[in-house]
């Protein structure tokens, strides 16, 4: 929010104290913020026609979030962005990277402060492997960036460009809180115990096809052995060293132990 009060004339502050509740901005795009109790939607007029069905997908996500942790969001921004080179050009002053060019299967992204999102209407025209017309994968998709919203707002690192060695918690604790973890995952996770292939490090479980799932399967092992107290705990840290610390586990426990619980549920 901060970043948008910068780039304000003096019109655009006046239209804030006019109407408080939604204001026009100019930031590359023709924003427009609708503000709400815990986060602010910011979209273009392009979008002005679905932010009901949008809205209706963050407060469900939220609700689903809240649920899972049993803790509340701190302010956030939720910025529907019209097109790819939208996303492109927001993900680029982000992180830094003037050349980024996302793949096509990226659609969103989950800080401590927003989530971006190409207009999930879009998807179809905009991306590969999402369509916004099945309706559960969509909300899951939100949720899953909804949860990397909280988990930014309780780490160390907010965005996690600080973290060390944790994409495979990062991502596996969005994708088992979201319900992305689901048992067509978790039957290709334990395929690769079959044929020995299931990872040896933690820094191997977010790569490959199936990254999602096998980092998945560590965060539902944590979340099932040593409870979801104890998973809350691990959110402000941002060093593999640290959460296996707090765990008391070294990596290789972590792992085997993982494997057993995944073993026994079949």
């Amino acid at each position: 929010m901060e970043k948008i009060v910068k780039k304000m004339t003096l019109k655009h502050l006046l239209l804030l104290l006019v109407f408080p509740s939604m204001a026009v901005i100019n930031n590359g795009n023709n924003w427009i913020i609708e503000k709400h109790n815990v986060y602010n939607l910011v979209f273009t007029s392009f979008d002005t026609k679905n932010t009901k069905e949008y809205n209706r997908l963050v407060e469900n996500g939220m609700v689903s979030v809240k649920s899972f942790f049993h803790a509340p969001y701190k302010k956030f921004n939720v910025f529907i962005h019209p097109n790819r080179h939208s996303l492109d050009s927001s993900w680029r002053r982000d992180w830094n990277m003037p050349d980024f060019k996302s793949e096509c299967w990226m659609v969103a992204s989950g800080t401590a402060t927003k989530l971006d999102v190409i207009s999930p209407k879009l998807w179809d025209k905009e991306a590969c492997e999402h369509r916004y017309s099945d309706t559960k994968k969509t909300q899951q998709l939100i949720i899953h960036e909804l949860v990397h919203v909280f988990h930014g707002q309780q780490s160390a690192s907010t965005d996690f460009s600080n973290g060390e060695g944790i994409d495979w918690f990062i991502e596996g604790l969005a994708t088992y809180a979201s319900g992305q973890c689901d048992s067509l995952r978790i039957a290709a996770v334990k395929k690769t115990i079959h044929e020995e292939a299931y990872p040896k490090e933690l820094d191997k479980f977010w790569s490959g096809e199936l990254k999602y799932g096998l980092s998945g399967s560590v965060v539902m092992f944590i979340d099932n052995f040593y409870g979801r107290t104890k998973l809350k705990e691990l959110l402000p840290l941002a060093k593999k060293s640290d959460i296996l610390s707090a765990l008391n586990s070294t990596e290789a426990e972590l792992i085997n132990n993982c494997k057993k619980f995944l073993a026994k549920g079949e």
